[in-house]
């Protein structure tokens, strides 16, 4: 039989995935526009539940001991309280205003209170304590026993724990309706996916020097470099075009800052989409997968799509606490 001439494949693939994408950024799309906080979180949750399940389902096809029904049960049952209080907020502060047109909105004005200090550290807790627990029932056979603990903690720091500052961010900033922090959230997803859209084009392209052929080898420095340039072209594209509808501190204080943390912030944004893209390369090298799943032809599964979220995401969180007056 012959086989695909490479240049068909390639534009096969290329297809695939922008059909793909474009799919994708529909379904966000119709979320963003309901303007509806559920809408958020369930599409948030849906995704970190898939690719949690991908992993399992890697870790046992690579032949790694592993607790999937736990670390299963411990991720949805973590998301759900956090969405919970996210969607609740109880103890958050909110006021009632009135809006030009005599519309009643409501305005968070201490976003933070709704999630206790103590909520991450007993979920982390729960996730080595209960890895340990199951592991009490079999023999210890060499490094067997450590590992299935430290598969199961990966898992859920890696999935629940990291994708999920994409669900705290909509609900952090101050502001009025059900999803003050929207267009944050859009910012940080359009910066994330046109990193990976960039190292992808210009390496499909003009890839020649490779990046680290050992983790990952279509990666190259030449799409690196497209990945910079593309995540500051949707960040500061994004940034001057929709400047008036993301939030602002009490102080007046712009939640980004301003163009120089935009642009600051694009680039290190960009760094660590693309860690995040090799973490998940070491992942599925290591258990000898090419995608995590087929969910998405051209792409592969949630994980494949939320790998550079999980380490964009937290960034953001934590630059915008820094940034709280």
């Amino acid at each position: 039989m012959a086989s695909t001439p490479p240049d068909t494949s390639k534009r096969a693939t290329f297809l695939r995935r922008s059909a793909s994408t474009l799919g994708l950024w529909a379904l966000v799309s119709a979320a963003f526009a309901s303007r509806v906080a559920w809408a958020y979180v369930g599409l948030i949750g849906v995704l970190m539940v898939i690719a949690t399940l991908e992993y399992f389902r890697m870790l046992k096809a690579g032949g790694v001991k592993c607790f999937p029904r736990y670390g299963m049960l411990l991720a949805v049952g973590y998301s759900a309280v956090l969405y919970w209080m996210l969607l609740g907020a109880p103890g958050a502060d909110r006021i009632e205003m009135v809006g030009p047109f005599g519309h009643a909105t409501t305005m968070i004005v201490n976003p933070f209170a709704g999630v206790p200090d103590w909520f991450d550290g007993a979920a982390i807790f729960a996730a080595i304590a209960g890895a340990f627990f199951l592991q009490l029932r079999f023999p210890i056979r060499g490094l067997e026993a450590i590992q299935a603990v430290a598969v199961n903690l990966l898992g859920f720091i890696y999935l629940a724990f990291l994708f999920n500052f994409a669900a705290r961010l909509v609900f952090m900033v101050p502001g009025p309706g059900e999803v003050p922090g929207a267009m944050l959230l859009l910012w940080m997803i359009a910066v994330t996916k046109f990193t990976d859209m960039g190292a992808y084009i210009v390496g499909s392209a003009i890839g020649r020097d490779k990046m680290i052929p050992h983790v990952s080898p279509g990666k190259t420095w030449q799409g690196f470099g497209g990945a910079i340039f593309f995540a500051l072209l949707a960040g500061c594209g994004l940034y001057a075009l929709c400047k008036d509808d993301m939030p602002n501190f009490a102080t007046g204080l712009h939640v980004l800052g301003g163009w120089g943390h935009v642009i600051g912030l694009s680039i290190v944004m960009a760094l660590l989409a693309v860690v995040g893209d090799l973490a998940e390369s070491v992942v599925k090298r290591s258990l000898n997968a090419k995608d995590s799943g087929s969910m998405l032809p051209g792409i592969g599964g949630a994980l494949d799509l939320i790998d550079s979220l999980c380490f964009t995401a937290p960034v953001l969180y934590f630059y915008l606490q820094w940034m709280t007056p």
